[in-house]
């Protein structure tokens, strides 16, 4: 293919090459033309530009297929628009000789087309400069236009909207023979002819003005006639014609001179709308000239007009745009409603009619009123349809009152206004619904008087205008939750008032279930009590039904109808009403079969009808509880449900009798019932009806092949008995479109009328429905015949086998039997019912049966396979796959297929060749390919030739559909057949006319199973794969070009598979711009596949795709469509705007997970751009918070003025991308922003340091960071929390809770000591102000109370005075929900005020908290503080001032606190204990709701029990009295007190229980929480949970608890160890670490405690007999499980096994492990391992001496172990934090009473020498490698050895030997620092008291220390550190002095002075000296003067014996003196020279 890339052809590649190839190589030359040239120099082109042409020519005979003519004629277009033009006549002279030609031979058809198209292309690309040339074109094509076939035609079509679009207005004198021929092609038998005629007169009408003007009646009859027999294709295109041409008359000037301006009219609106209103209800029968009463005799208008015509109301209405439908709304509304009026009897004089007028009018308002209009302007729309219902209203009213009772419902007055009610009704339903919480003031409103308008039409006399009444409510209680409660009690009052009118019973039942139906789609709910009403209601109906004759059947059906609706409530409300149900349900049927006999010989026509609605309204409700309250259906539940199934059942079979006996009247009540009772067995077990099975099934087989059955609704029935995949193929009705609320009436045919709600009025609470689309039940006769289906695939399954046979070959007869039309219903039936059966066996692994089973059923489908309905086809095909499945049996499967092969060798009908080539891809994908090979070449092969039928395109899509489902299914086996399948794909799609769309649909599929096939390996680089990745890229182009949409559909899948595969070769940008160019394409599932193509581009490029959109919009502005303003605001602005449009729930999540992709990836880079993104959609809604209140009265004062003001202040401010997004799109915004700042916390730290982020952008202006725009995130929290959308203010609450959170610790460096929050106060207070007004619904306060403690606990505000606007929100709502659970509003379900007071309760315990630990962490500093006189005035200052706040509610809290915990510890025990719960609930929750409000509990309870421990903790346990508040008492309040407070009846408590309750209750919680830690746990509450059990532990009545129950020590230590293994958190393991510590500290105190006592009571006894206390006993054994010493030596050598896995011995013992070498462990780590540590030595103090020895071993083998594990040698001698840990640990050890304890002194001594000799062990290298331990931290270990032991451990002299040795070895290290450390430690042991101890040291090591010091003259110190390694000599001098004993102390010290003074320096060398040598001498001369005085005999001896050493002691302190007189003058003593001055210094230190 290479070859083929080049300007000029390659003409020697290109004739080597064989047919197949020439055309892809001509193909691919032709796109490598297209962008050459467009990139190559004019220059260049010219040169070639004659032989260029003369090769395009020359390709034009060459039979070109449709893709390559159209990219021929296009460069040719470009070639002569950058080249010389002089050639250019020839070549149209060329051309048109060509379409002249004689020739008709199939053959020379390409050509021509060929030339047809290049014509259209060149007049595109030169307009003007063919302007002489064009009229004998045009008439050229048009001549050639009457004899052409339909490719010509549409060729034609499409060439001359190309040439009118070049040449613009100069195509004038053409323009009406363009138009002529275009309306005859308007209605062309050939639909895409159809669709090329229209688009040619979309092109003709932008100058042809007679088209909008003269000629628009006759454009539209036109259009109209163009609608009939049209496809979904055609009724887009000539719908957008129309809409467009009308649009155009209304708004158009007319241009022109005066005189022809005179003789034009201007159109007005009503003109126009007449116009489509006569369309729409007479179709296109001409107007006028058919007068009203000879349209009488005819029938309806056929549905695809009205529905073309539906669509083109829509477009006329876009074009004209929101503005200006805002302003023509009333007009609009009206025209629309009379559509469905009495003044048209036509339009609904059938029920189906009506019913479908009513849709068409439902999506023109829903697709104009819902999509462009912004909500503002949503709302003044409510008003007006409110206003048109009142009208309609009076109108009845009007008539009502007229007439006497018996006339009154046949009043055709009442009738007539009924459709445009329900109409009305529906739409205002769903506008509010759409417009959510933000219709709220539209509610309020009293002057629109919504909800008084809606509820006065449920008493309307039509059942379908109290339906949608009722249907309005639901939509306005989802919408607006805080409604739905005031409702629901507007209504049970209204029918209990009324219950004696027909109407009201049933107008007010409905509304009620619609409510009821509401409750699930909102999550505050209803209070509970209101089930019981209903409940109680619904049995008032039922008992009330017999009084009288005229309601019995009214209220019979709103009885049930209440019931049905209750059980959408939940399990949680039924259950309570559930034994009144069941007793209902079991009167309803009679007790036995002679009960029924009996019935039937009793009754009349009336009483059965009441009867049949009682029974099938007790289905119903019984259906509706089964599916709503599956918890409930326990094993004794369904033993009371199922006794009056047999009943039921007998009565089924009984009907047939009943309704020859009472006639017609029963006939729907009859199918009612039948249809309940099978939709109820459906969903119930088969085991529970297994008696009947039998009966069902003959009444099933009777009801499917009934004779008296007409319509063959397969468009229904079928679909769910097919593939989905293959559906697409079968019918374009049948795929998504946006038009598909409309399309479904053309789908069921003519006589079948769509659903509608008040076929089954019981649908109006039904769980599967949709937000806002109304349910849409079909009518009984059809949905009877789908449940059957259903029902006969279960029964069918669970009938034994004989019956099952005789029930096959019966319904196989019943087709023989019946003819024509009857037939074809019949075999419809029975082969759904069949493929219900197989699909049901086959779900449940089920088996066929024996093999006679097969003959009547491969009989049926065969039968099926062959039906002239291709439904029926496709259903049976599927049938096939699974009747091989369920056999499973290989030859039986093999013959099937065979049977297949044969048919379609021998077939040449396409229905016979469709279907079984639908048959052989269906086997092969549920069988997985027929295994063989073989098979499949057979399969492929037949396939093949299928597809290439030129002459039926059906044969061909289907064959191709069939064979892409085979290369799915084959699989790696297909491999061998990828390279001439490819081959094949590619031909055809080059050769394939575009008018058939569906095979290159087909063709598509296929190409896509390709790709899968071959997958990763399209990356590879041989020849033969690149060959294949072009061709699949090839087809690709091919399918991106075909006009039709869902082909490019297609072709985007493709790409997106290729792009999956080998991302390398796809073209990313012109992938990009062939995304962006159909993001807003009229096509769903175009849109659909471009979204989901760039959602997996994204993911991967992100920053390219949206560069690509970009650059893609500025180059080619004309193509894009101006709705995706990608140029302004990129792609990712466009993407929120469609997300704002798209109503599809699939796409509208692809686009919010591109969005979030897109994000994630982008938004660090580009902040400021995504950060204008969310502001512009949110400030965008900014203005409509201040409108919505503005009354109407503008309208008055002049129109003209205020639509100008409203579009300029629009258009000054050219900022807002956005025009009015909705709510939804809003909430995302806002979300968006969330997601931005943690997409921050990622990135660079700048984004949350203002002052880095100051500096770096200095550097660079294109730095961005978050911090920079902390004032538009705090302002876009703020528009949001303050809208009126509910959803929109949580949103914006949780988006400034993000802000405070991330943002408040940053400094304001200008202010310091201050934050950047901090000027932002205002903003947050007015954020959360109108979160607490009482109409605020609680899951808002809840959020708003969680900002404030937020807020509060940041510290952000420092002054108290400023916090205060904020505490004042929490106290008003700490006084709110101070009452309980009684007081709060009864607007919502109990468990949302649970909610509510949990979220306030858990927000103060957030702030009790934080107060606390400021309190704490002030407390040390405090001193250092000083405030300003007046700031301690005002209490802002002291660091108490939190605490202080809320002390003064602490009182109240507390006990709110503990209420809240006592509730949590009941409502989460398990279920076994329900019957001990009282029985009213808790505190804060009702025993009904307690289900919900678990999970609030769940939420706010770990805080709760921080504050609740951290209060108790502060009161010391100590009960206050409840009359005296808070104060704390000082004595244990006496019983008597504290009784006032409780009734007088209860028993009361000693403050000892109470403490103990509170004690239990919150080890309880804590202790449940953390043993069985759920994966989903958050931190917070571990940690809150931790933290509270430490506060717990701090006071000692609660330590004392632990303390003296040892059992609950180990079970806490044994959870927290849980804790500990389970939850990898440094932060957690440290919090449990503490509350260990804390747990061996109370067990410590209790130790302690006993022998203290025991010392004290047995005073006067032996000391022997003194009982031993502690663990271990007198035997020292510890039992695992039954000891806390044991539990805590676990759990601390887990932690410190984590740590430092060497210290297993298990690993360091064995063979194949290395010593490694110390490590330092990470801060986190070291923490862990100190504070284990920590608690390791104080476990000796909780046993006894023998329990002590036991564990001995075990703690120092750890201690020394960390010590060895993690002593590094770090720089300055520091010691590493773990080994200090050790070290503290192995002093606190070894000094413990213990080791001196009598019983176990030997023991331990042995044992610490052992530990000692370890210690010395760690130096010697172990195998030969010497380990890089630290000296130093080993040599402390030794010092702490020998001074904290007892010196037995460390005198025996071999072990003092060793110490020794290291001591000295250590002295000889180099190294100053360990010289100076190791000093430090001698000194400590030349200081021990005991001589046993110190003397060999001193001994051993005083000579080395001695010379040492003498070193100094030799090696004067150089630095500092020398200079201290001298001092520390000389201080362990001193000690030695000091230490000696009297007769040896005066040689020390002798020896001492000289080198002293050796020190000091004389006047002449101490000017010079170093700063070192001047700082040893002031230090020499120091000791000196202490030393003097001190041994003043040995001081005089030695001076006197050494002259030179005392001159110079003289010199120096001369020197002294003089400087020491320079510094201070006020000296006592100025002049003593020499000696004087020494003595006198003596006398001085007495």
């Amino acid at each position: 293919m290479e070859l083929a890339h080049s300007l000029l052809l390659n003409e020697e590649a290109y004739n080597q090459l064989g047919e197949v190839q020439k055309a892809e190589f001509i193909f691919d030359w032709l796109r490598y033309l297209e962008k050459l040239l467009l990139a190559t120099s004019r220059s260049d082109v010219k040169e070639k530009q004659k032989t260029l042409v003369e090769q395009l020519l020359s390709l034009l005979n060459s039979s070109p297929g449709p893709p390559t003519r159209k990219l021929l004629a296009k460069n040719l277009g470009i070639l002569y628009s950058i080249g010389d033009t002089f050639s250019v006549y020839e070549t149209i002279d060329k051309c048109n000789d060509l379409i002249r030609s004689k020739d008709d031979s199939p053959s020379y058809l390409p050509t021509k087309l060929a030339a047809v198209v290049c014509l259209g292309s060149l007049y595109k690309k030169l307009g003007r400069i063919l302007v002489h040339t064009f009229t004998d074109t045009v008439g050229n094509i048009l001549k050639a236009m009457k004899s052409a076939e339909s490719q010509g035609r549409y060729e034609i079509m499409l060439s001359l909207q190309n040439i009118l679009n070049g040449l613009g207005t100069a195509a004038t004198p053409c323009h009406r023979d363009v138009y002529k021929a275009a309306k005859s092609c308007l209605t062309d038998r050939s639909m895409a002819v159809r669709c090329a005629a229209a688009k040619c007169l979309l092109e003709l009408q932008k100058e042809a003005i007679f088209m909008w003007s003269t000629d628009l009646d006759s454009v539209a009859t036109l259009c109209f006639k163009s609608f009939e027999g049209s496809n979904y294709d055609v009724r887009i295109t000539v719908s957008k014609l129309l809409g467009t041409v009308l649009a155009k008359a209304i708004i158009s000037k007319h241009p022109g001179t005066a005189a022809s301006r005179q003789s034009m009219r201007r159109v007005s609106l009503e003109e126009v709308l007449e116009l489509l209103g006569t369309g729409f209800l007479r179709g296109s029968s001409g107007f006028l000239r058919a007068s009203g009463d000879m349209l009488k005799g005819t029938s309806s208008v056929s549905r695809d007009v009205r529905v073309g015509v539906t669509q083109a109301y829509v477009v006329f209405v876009s074009t004209l745009g929101g503005t200006w439908l805002e302003k023509n709304f009333a007009a609009f509304l009206s025209h629309i409603l009379s559509l469905v009026s009495q003044s048209h009897p036509k339009a609904t004089q059938t029920q189906s009619d009506a019913v479908c007028g009513r849709r068409c009018v439902s999506f023109i308002l829903r697709a104009t009123v819902g999509g462009l209009l912004g909500e503002k302007a949503q709302i003044a729309a409510a008003k007006d349809i409110c206003q048109a219902i009142w009208k309609l209203k009076k109108v009845v009213d009007a008539a009502m009152s007229d007439g006497n009772v018996e006339t009154r419902p046949g009043s055709t007055d009442v009738t007539a206004s009924q459709h445009m009610l329900v109409c009305a009704l529906q739409e205002l339903g769903n506008l509010i619904y759409s417009l959510g919480t933000t219709a709220a003031p539209l509610l309020q409103d009293s002057s629109a008087g919504i909800l008084d308008s809606v509820i006065s039409v449920i008493l309307h006399p039509s059942i379908s205008v109290r339906l949608a009444a009722a249907w309005c409510l639901h939509g306005i209680a989802v919408a607006t939750p805080s409604y739905l409660t005031a409702l629901v009690d507007r209504c049970v009052g209204r029918l209990a008032v009324l219950k004696s009118s027909p109407e009201a019973v049933t107008g007010f039942s409905f509304a009620l279930a619609a409510l009821l139906g509401a409750v699930k789609h909102c999550p505050l709910g209803i209070p509970h009590g209101k089930g019981k009403v209903i409940m109680t209601l619904a049995e008032d109906l039922l008992c009330s039904a017999a009084q009288n004759s005229r309601l019995s059947a009214q209220r019979t059906q709103a009885g049930w109808l209440l019931i049905a609706a209750l059980m959408t409530l939940g399990p949680a409300v039924v259950s309570h009403h559930l034994a009144r149900v069941l007793l209902l349900w079991k009167c309803v049927f009679p007790v036995s079969p002679k009960d029924l006999e009996t019935e039937k010989s009793r009754g009349d026509s009336f009483t059965w009808q009441v009867t049949l609605e009682g029974r099938a309204g007790a289905l119903c409700a019984i259906k509706s509880f089964v599916s709503h309250c599956g918890d409930l259906l326990t094993g004794e539940v369904i033993q009371r449900l199922l006794p009056p199934l047999p009943c039921a059942v007998d009565l089924l079979t009984q009907l047939s009798s009943v309704l020859k006996a009472y006639g017609s009247p029963l006939k729907t009540p009859s199918i009612v019932y039948r249809q309940r009772l099978y939709e109820l067995l459906i969903l119930l077990p088969p085991e529970t009806y297994e008696g009947n099975l039998c009966a069902i099934l003959k009444e099933l087989a009777a009801d499917l092949t009934a004779s008296d059955i007409q319509v063959a609704a397969s468009a229904f029935l079928l679909p769910p008995l097919c593939h989905q995949d293959d559906l697409v193929i079968l019918s374009p009705l049948l795929q998504e479109t946006d038009h598909r609320f409309i399309e479904e009436q053309l789908l069921l045919g003519n006589g079948i009328a769509c659903g509608s709600l008040e076929y089954d009025p019981y649908s109006i609470c039904k769980k599967d429905v949709l937000g806002d689309s109304v349910p849409k039940p079909l009518p009984p006769v059809l949905s009877v015949i789908s449940s059957a289906i259903k029902l006969f695939g279960v029964v069918c399954a669970h009938v034994g086998e004989a019956q099952r046979l005789l029930i096959l070959e019966q319904l196989l007869d019943s087709i023989k039997h019946t003819k024509g039309a009857r037939q074809q219903v019949v075999q419809l039936h029975v082969v759904s019912s069949l493929s219900s059966f197989l699909k049901y066996l086959a779900g449940s692994k089920g088996n066929l049966g024996p093999e006679e089973m097969r003959r009547p059923a491969v009989a049926l489908v065969m039968g099926a396979l062959e039906s002239p309905n291709p439904l029926l086809r496709c259903a049976a095909a599927e049938a096939w796959a699974r009747l091989a499945q369920v056999v499973d049996d290989g030859a039986f499967t093999a013959a099937l297929a065979q049977v297949s092969f044969d048919k379609l060798k021998s077939a040449r009908d396409v229905v016979t060749r469709t279907g079984y080539s639908l048959a052989l891809g269906s086997l092969y994908r549920y069988l997985g390919g027929i295994s063989s090979s073989q098979h499949l070449n057979s399969c492929v092969g037949i396939l093949y030739t299928l597809s290439q039928d030129s002459t039926s395109p059906d044969v061909q899509t289907w064959a191709l559909h069939s064979l892409s489902l085979i290369i799915d299914s084959a699989g790696p086996l297909y491999h061998m057949h990828v390279e001439s399948t490819l081959s094949l794909i590619i031909m055809l799609l080059l050769n394939v006319p575009p008018t058939h769309a569906e095979v290159h649909q087909s063709l598509g599929r296929c190409l896509n199973a390709l790709i899968t096939t071959l997958g990763p390996e399209l990356q590879g680089n041989s020849t033969s794969i690149s060959t294949l990745r072009t061709s699949c890229l090839l087809g690709c182009a091919v399918m991106q070009d075909n006009p039709d949409c869902l082909v490019q559909a297609q072709a985007i899948y493709c790409l997106q598979q290729l792009h999956m595969f080998a991302p390398r070769h796809v073209n990313l940008s012109s992938l990009v711009s062939c995304l962006c160019v159909n993001l807003c394409s009229p096509y769903l599932l175009l849109r659909r596949a471009v979204l989901a193509c760039l959602r997996q581009l994204v993911q991967r490029e992100a920053a390219e795709v949206s560069e690509h959109a970009v650059m893609l919009a500025k180059d080619n502005r004309d193509e894009f469509t101006p709705d995706a303003n990608i140029r302004e605001v990129g792609l990712e602005g466009a993407l929120l705007t469609l997300l704002d449009k798209e109503t599809d729930q699939k796409l509208c999540h692809d686009i919010k997970e591109t969005l979030n992709h897109m994000l994630t990836s982008m938004a660090v880079d580009k902040l400021s751009f995504w950060l204008k993104l969310c502001k512009d959609v949110l400030a965008a809604s900014a203005d409509f918070t201040t409108v919505t209140c503005v009354d109407t009265m503008q309208e008055e004062e002049g129109d003209k003025g205020d639509d100008a003001s409203v579009l300029t202040t629009r258009n000054d401010d050219k900022s807002y991308p956005f025009t009015n997004p909705r709510w939804a799109t809003r909430v995302f915004a806002a979300e968006c922003v969330c997601r931005i700042i943690n997409q921050c916390e990622n990135a660079h730290s700048a984004h949350f340091d203002i002052a880095l982020a100051q500096e770096l952008k200095k550097r660079d202006s294109r730095n961005d960071f978050l911090v920079l725009h902390l004032a538009d995130l705090i302002r876009m929290a703020f528009m949001a929390a303050t809208d009126h959308s509910d959803q929109l203010r949580l949103s914006g609450l949780e988006t400034l809770l993000v802000v405070i959170r991330r943002f408040a610790a940053i400094p304001e460096p200008e202010f310091p000591g201050h934050v950047i929050l901090e000027q932002y106060q205002a903003n947050v207070g007015a954020a959360l102000r109108p979160a607490f007004t009482s109409e605020t619904p609680p899951d808002v306060t809840a959020k708003a109370c969680q900002v404030c403690s937020a807020w509060i606990a940041s510290g952000v505000v420092s002054d108290l005075n400023d916090l205060r606007r904020v505490h004042q929100l929490l106290i008003s709502s700490l006084t709110k929900i101070q009452a309980g659970k009684e007081a709060l509003s009864h607007l919502y379900n109990e468990s949302a005020s649970t909610m509510e007071i949990l979220a306030v309760l858990k927000a103060w315990a957030e702030v009790y908290i934080i107060a606390v630990e400021r309190h704490k962490s002030h407390r040390q500093p405090l001193k250092t503080m000083t405030c300003s006189e007046e700031s301690v005035r005002n209490g802002s200052c002291s660091s108490d001032g939190l605490l202080d706040l809320v002390h003064t509610d602490l009182g109240t809290l507390s006990r709110l606190w503990l209420a809240a915990l006592q509730d949590f510890a009941l409502i989460t025990l398990p279920s076994e204990f329900t019957s001990q719960l009282p029985v009213e609930g808790g505190a804060f929750y009702t025993a009904e709701t307690s289900e919900n409000a678990k999970m609030h509990y769940y939420n706010s309870w770990a805080l709760i029990l921080h504050a609740t421990a951290l209060w108790l903790t502060s009161t010391g346990f100590v009960v206050a009295d409840p009359d005296e508040g808070a104060s704390h008492l000082s004595r244990p309040v006496t019983p008597t007190s504290m009784c006032q407070g409780s009734s007088s009846g209860a028993v009361v408590k000693s403050p000892e229980d109470v403490c103990t309750d509170r004690f239990h209750l919150i080890l309880g919680i804590s202790v449940e929480f953390l043993c069985s830690l759920r994966s989903d746990a958050t931190l917070e509450n571990i940690m809150a949970c931790l933290h509270a059990l430490q506060a717990l532990l701090d006071v000692p009545w609660p330590r004392s608890k632990i303390g003296s129950d040892q059992d609950l020590g180990i079970e806490l230590l044994n959870v927290l160890h849980r804790v500990i293994l389970t939850r990898e958190s440094p932060s957690i393991q440290l919090a449990s670490l503490e509350v260990v510590r804390q747990i061996i500290c109370a067990a410590q105190e209790h130790v302690q405690e006993k022998r203290r006592s025991a010392e004290v009571d047995d005073g006067a006894a032996e000391k022997e007999t003194l009982p031993e206390f502690g663990e271990g006993k007198d035997t020292g054994g510890l039992v695992p499980g039954k000891s806390l010493v044991f539990a805590t030596l676990e759990l601390c050598v887990c932690i410190l096994v984590r740590q430092l896995p060497d210290l297993n011995p298990k690993l360091a013992g064995s063979p194949g492990v290395k010593a490694t070498k110390p490590q330092v462990l990470p801060e986190d780590g070291s923490r862990l391992v100190s504070a284990a540590l920590g608690v390791l030595a104080e476990l000796p103090a909780v046993c006894s001496p023998e329990g002590s020895i036991s564990i001995l071993p075990t703690i120092l083998y750890l201690t020394i172990g960390v010590l060895r594990e993690t002593a590094v040698k770090l720089p300055g001698g520091q010691l590493s934090s773990t080994v200090a840990a050790s070290l503290q640990a192995l002093k606190g050890i070894l000094s413990s009473p213990m080791a001196r304890a009598e019983k176990s002194h030997t023991a331990w001594t042995d044992l610490l020498r052992g530990a000692l000799t370890t210690v010395l062990d760690c130096w010697d290298p172990v195998d030969g490698t010497h380990q890089e331990l630290d000296e130093l931290s080993l040599l402390t270990a030794i010092t702490v050895f020998i001074l904290s032991a007892s010196p037995e451990v460390t005198t025996i002299p071999c072990l003092q030997k060793r110490c020794i040795e290291k001591f000295k070895a250590t002295l000889e290290i180099k190294d100053p620092v360990i010289q100076i450390k190791t000093y430090q430690l001698l000194l400590s042991i030349f200081q021990y008291p005991n001589p046993a101890v110190s003397y060999p040291y001193i001994y051993s090591l005083v000579s080395s220390v001695v010379e040492k010091l003498q070193e100094v003259d030799k090696r004067k110190p150089e630095d500092i550190t020398e200079l201290q390694v001298f001092q520390e000599c000389i201080k362990v001098l001193e000690a030695l002095v000091t230490v000696a004993e009297e007769q040896h102390r005066s040689q020390l010290v002798a020896c001492l002075l000289p080198i002293l003074i050796s020190f000091l320096l004389d006047d002449n060398t101490l000017g010079s000296a170093t700063s070192v040598m001047k700082s040893l001498h002031d230090f020499a001369l120091q000791h000196l003067m202490q030393i003097g005085p001190q041994y003043s005999s040995v001081f005089k001896n030695v001076m006197a014996s050494s002259p030179a050493l005392k001159a110079r002691l003289e010199a120096a302190i001369k020197g002294n003196q003089e400087s020491v007189k320079v510094k201070i003058p006020t000296s006592k003593h100025p002049k003593n020279p020499g000696k004087n001055a020494s003595i006198q210094l003596k006398t001085n230190f007495f």
